[in-house]
């Protein structure tokens, strides 16, 4: 708890934030979450940020979990 995810969600979707919290269907709740999109001009490929603040994502919809922080 309290440490910083990457989700990678269906739809080529990813979001990162600090996990608050989950239950047992794996739907997390996520503060100063923030979506990143990756577009494409001209072969060079740019990431989009978009902050999200505090959000709930279903656990049907993660595809990969990855955490940035060390667990200890």
């Amino acid at each position: 708890m309290d440490l910083r995810v990457d989700l990678k969600l269906n739809g080529e979707r990813r979001v990162v934030g600090i996990m608050k919290g989950y239950d047992q269907f794996m739907n997390i709740v996520l503060d100063e979450a923030i979506e990143i999109k990756q577009g494409k001009q001209s072969s060079a490929v740019n990431l989009e940020k978009r902050n999200l603040g505090t959000i709930v994502i279903r656990g049907s919809s993660i595809v990969l979990w990855e955490n940035i922080d060390k667990v200890q």
